[in-house]
């Protein structure tokens, strides 16, 4: 019987089971069959859903907003100039009003207590589109391109390389172990993840026969690997630090020399995206050494990035249809 999640926000993947995980990775799927079918989908229909973004977006918004419609439902974009959101309003009565207004509240920015007071306030579910700790739409959609790959996440290895302390290796760490994977954290000592939540996810996967290493031996790391996983080495408000992380980081790109460590001819590689893999970017002209993945792997057979890309309209709807749909 799949699970009930009328209702409930999704914040983070801490705050649901494995069987609730698995319950809505089965529906994107059948989602995802629904529209190559050219199914309408109708189950959110007559629904209004509010997109606050504090934070610039390409993937969350356009998934968002087409899964919006895909399912019946109207989306409206609330950027940061848009509204007094925590200007001349606080937090909560914003809450409280588009609560009033919206079936489902999605908010992308930095704080997760702001997307946390705004689900204790709104009285409607409310979707974590991103913030400084966790991105569990993005991993919902890395396990969904995970599963199509290989048919089953259980006993699965990924290996996420590179700044191992930012909301991607957080999320990822939980994501996995709920689902029974064996999930490495490969950087440099300085930007590993923190302690306590490496115990949390430790716990986790004891009860999921799933497995965690952190390490910053690359080689130890991506051996046996299924999956190489990367992101940019600063996140969004982090630029000041793009010369001491390019340091650090440097040795930890993804190549195709680290592929061939996992010595899995089977590997696949994922992002989150954008990502910096060429020189076609005002930034990464700016800081040549910046791109955290070679070009050949981005743009080579192992690459599911874009299946991962199209997999979040298909997750995010999911979570939609799951807590506000009819």
């Amino acid at each position: 019987m799949a699970a009930n999640l009328k209702g409930r926000s999704f914040l983070k993947l801490l705050d649901f089971t494995p069987g609730e995980i698995a319950d809505l990775l089965t529906l994107s799927a059948t989602l995802k069959a629904n529209k190559r079918a050219g199914v309408k989908g109708m189950a959110m229909e007559g629904r209004n859903v509010a997109l606050i973004f504090e934070k610039a977006s390409t993937r969350t918004r356009c998934a968002f907003v087409t899964a919006c419609f895909d399912e019946g439902a109207h989306p409206e974009y609330l950027g940061k100039g848009d509204i007094q959101f925590g200007k001349k309003e606080t937090v909560a009565d914003t809450a409280r009003v588009l609560g009033r207004m919206f079936d489902g509240i999605q908010f992308r920015g930095y704080s997760q207590d702001v997307v946390e007071t705004l689900a204790k306030y709104a009285g409607v579910p409310v979707w974590n589109g991103l913030t400084d700790d966790w991105h569990p739409t993005q991993v919902l959609a890395d396990l969904l391109t995970v599963q199509e790959e290989f048919g089953s996440l259980r006993g699965r290895s990924l290996a996420y390389v590179g700044d191992g302390r930012n909301n991607m290796a957080n999320e990822l760490l939980v994501g996995c172990a709920k689902m029974g994977m064996h999930v490495r954290v490969v950087a440099p000592k300085s930007l590993f993840p923190k302690p306590a939540l490496v115990e949390v996810v430790r716990d986790i996967a004891a009860g999921t026969h799933g497995a965690v290493t952190i390490t910053d031996d690359i080689a130890e790391g991506v051996a046996g690997a299924d999956a190489l996983y990367t992101d940019v080495w600063a996140s969004m408000g982090e630029e000041a630090k793009i010369p001491e992380r390019i340091a650090v980081l440097k040795p930890y790109k993804i190549t195709r020399q680290m592929f061939q460590q996992t010595g899995n001819a089977q590997a696949i590689f994922l992002h989150c995206l954008p990502a910096f893999h060429n020189h076609d970017t005002d930034m990464a002209r700016q800081f040549p050494d910046i791109c955290e993945v070679e070009n050949e792997v981005f743009e080579g057979a192992q690459s599911r990035v874009f299946d991962e890309a199209e997999n979040r309209v298909h997750t995010i709807k999911a979570v939609m249809v799951a807590t506000i749909g009819r």
